[in-house]
C-alpha cells in the first residue's frame, strides 16, 4: 500500500530540473526536497523506511524515462510475485526471504510512483485510480495466499485457524476503504466550502508512528521472513491480525465522530 493507506497529505511540487543538473544524486536531492506532508497516523515503517526507499527507487525510475503508472505496474509484478509464492511454495528460509524481498519491494515501489508524478509535475486520476486498485488486489490477494498456505503446507492442530487470515483480510479491506473513503468525503466537504482539508495543526508523533506499528504493511512484508518457521509465523502473523482488529474499532469511533463534526460544521453555514 501507497502512502495514501495513512491518508493522503498534499505535496509540495518538486522544482523544475535545471539542464545542467538531471543526474541521479541531484534527482534524489530534489525528491527530498518535496515530500508529502506526514499525515499524524503513519506508522513507523512507512514514514522512516520504505518513503526513503521509495525517493531511490522513483530516482531511478526517472533516469531510465519510466511513467509513474509503469512504476506502479512494476510494484503490482513484485508483489504479485510474492504472493504465488506464499500460495503454492511450500515454506522454507529461502522462501521466506525470497517472498519478503518480492513484498517489500512491491511496497517501495508503490511509494515511487506518487513521487516520480510529483517530480513529473504531478500526477492524475487515472494513475491514482491504478494506484487505489493495485492496492486493493494487494490486500485481499496476500491474505488469500497465507489462508491457501495455511492450508496446504501448514500443520494445523485447528481448522479454525484458517479463519485468521480471512479475519485478516477483511480488518484490512476495511481499514483501506475506511481511510479512502474518509479522504474522499473530507475533500468534497472542504470543496463545497470553497476550501482545502486543513494542514495538520501539529508535526507527526515519532511515539505515535511507533505504536502504530503493527498496522504498518510494511511490518507485515516483513513478518514473511518468518514464514519458514511455521509456529513463529503464525503466532506473529495472528498478533499482527489482532492488533489490526484492534487498531480499526478504535479508529472507527473516530472516524465517525470526525464525519459528525462535519455534518455540524455544514449546518453551521
Amino acid at each position: 500500500m501507497s502512502d495514501s493507506q495513512t491518508g493522503r497529505a498534499p505535496a509540495r511540487t518538486v522544482p523544475r530540473e535545471p539542464a545542467e543538473d538531471r543526474g541521479y544524486a541531484a534527482t534524489v536531492r530534489r525528491l527530498s526536497s518535496a515530500q508529502k506532508t506526514t499525515a499524524p497516523g503513519s506508522p513507523a515503517y512507512s514514514r522512516f523506511v520504505n518513503r526513503r526507499i521509495g525517493r531511490y527507487l522513483a530516482a531511478a525510475a526517472h533516469q531510465l524515462g519510466m511513467t509513474p503508472n509503469q512504476v506502479t505496474g512494476l510494484s503490482a509484478l513484485c508483489s504479485l510475485a510474492g504472493v504465488v509464492a506464499v500460495a503454492t511454495v511450500r515454506p522454507s528460509w529461502a522462501v521466506a526471504a525470497g517472498v519478503a524481498f518480492a513484498l517489500l519491494l512491491g511496497y517501495a515501489l508503490d511509494s515511487a510512483d506518487g513521487q516520480l508524478a510529483r517530480l513529473r509535475g504531478g500526477g492524475s486520476k487515472a494513475g491514482e485510480w491504478l494506484d487505489h486498485m493495485v492496492d486493493c488486489a494487494k490486500i485481499l490477494a496476500v491474505h488469500g495466499a497465507v489462508l491457501i498456505s495455511f492450508y496446504r503446507f501448514f500443520d494445523l492442530r485447528w481448522a479454525a485457524v484458517l479463519l485468521v487470515p480471512l479475519g485478516y483480510q477483511m480488518v484490512e479491506s476495511v481499514s483501506f476503504f475506511g481511510m479512502t473513503l474518509n479522504d474522499q468525503i473530507k475533500a468534497a466537504h472542504f470543496a463545497s466550502r470553497g476550501g482545502r482539508p486543513p494542514h495538520p495543526a501539529r508535526q507527526p508523533s515519532t511515539f505515535r508512528s511507533i505504536a502504530v506499528l503493527p498496522t504498518d504493511y510494511g511490518v507485515l512484508c516483513l513478518s514473511f521472513l518468518l514464514l519458514g518457521v511455521e509456529r513463529v509465523f503464525l503466532a506473529v502473523y495472528a498478533l499482527l491480525f489482532v492488533a489490526n482488529a484492534a487498531f480499526i474499532l478504535a479508529a472507527s469511533v473516530k472516524w465517525f465522530r470526525d464525519m459528525a463534526a462535519l455534518d455540524a460544521d455544514g449546518r453551521q453555514t
